[in-house]
C-alpha cells in the first residue's frame, strides 16, 4: 500500500497569521490590513511550481500587500509559518514503514521553505521513503498530473493508495483519480483514522 501525506497542517502545523505578524512588525503595516490583502494567488502558485525565483516572489507579494521589506525581512516572516511537528503522525508514518508499507510526502512548497524545515524537523524526512515537492516537479496539487506522476514513479495504482491532505480541493482531485483520500481537518484526524482501522 502507498500512503501519501501532505506536509502543512498534516505532519507539521503551519499558520500564515504568524507570517503576517512578522511582516506587520517589520513593515509597520497593521496586521488586519495584511490579513485583508493576503491571498494565495497566481504568484504563490508560480513560486510553488518553481516558475519564479524567491526574489521575484518576494517582490510580488510585497507589492500586493503594500509592504516595503528587504528580502531578508521577507524571508524571516515567510519562515515563521512553521509552528511545530505533529508527533502522533510521525509515529504513524514510522509504524507504517516498519510494517513494509510505502510512505511518501507530497507537498506544495517552495525553495525558501525547503531550505528551512528539513533542518528544523529532521524527523519528518526520516519518517518518509521519499519527498515529492511541487517546486522540483514543476506542478502542484490539485493538478491531476502531480498525483499521476507520484503513482507512476512509485509503481502503485490509485486503488492501492491512501492520501491525506488538509485542502479539500486537493482531496477532491485525488478522489477523481480513484485515490482513497482523507480530509485532515485537525490534528486528531489521522490518529483517529488509524485507531478505527485497527479495530
Amino acid at each position: 500500500m502507498l500512503y501519501i501525506f501532505d506536509l502543512g497542517n498534516v505532519i507539521v502545523d503551519i499558520d500564515f497569521n504568524r507570517v503576517l505578524g512578522v511582516w506587520s512588525d517589520l513593515g509597520r503595516v497593521p496586521l488586519a490590513t495584511l490579513q485583508s490583502r493576503f491571498v494565495m494567488g497566481e504568484s504563490f502558485q508560480q513560486h510553488e511550481r518553481g516558475e519564479i525565483s524567491d526574489e521575484t516572489f518576494a517582490e510580488k507579494i510585497c507589492d500586493e500587500l503594500g509592504l516595503a521589506l528587504s528580502f531578508e525581512q521577507f524571508t524571516a516572516g515567510w519562515q515563521a509559518v512553521f509552528v511545530g511537528v505533529r508527533p502522533d503522525v510521525i509515529g504513524i508514518m514510522n509504524t507504517l514503514r516498519a510494517r513494509g508499507e510505502r510512505v511518501v510526502i507530497l507537498s506544495n512548497t517552495n525553495r525558501l521553505h525547503q531550505r528551512f524545515w528539513p533542518s528544523q524537523y529532521p524527523e519528518v524526512q526520516k519518517a518518509a521513503d521519499k519527498l515529492y515537492l511541487s517546486q522540483e516537479m514543476g506542478m502542484r496539487k490539485p493538478e491531476a498530473r502531480i498525483f499521476q506522476q507520484v503513482l507512476r514513479e512509485e509503481g502503485f495504482s490509485a486503488a492501492q493508495t491512501l492520501f491525506f491532505d488538509d485542502n479539500l480541493e486537493n482531496i477532491q482531485a485525488a478522489e477523481a483519480l480513484g485515490i482513497q483520500s482523507i480530509h485532515v481537518s485537525d490534528s486528531t484526524t489521522i490518529p483517529a483514522f488509524f485507531a478505527n482501522a485497527a479495530d
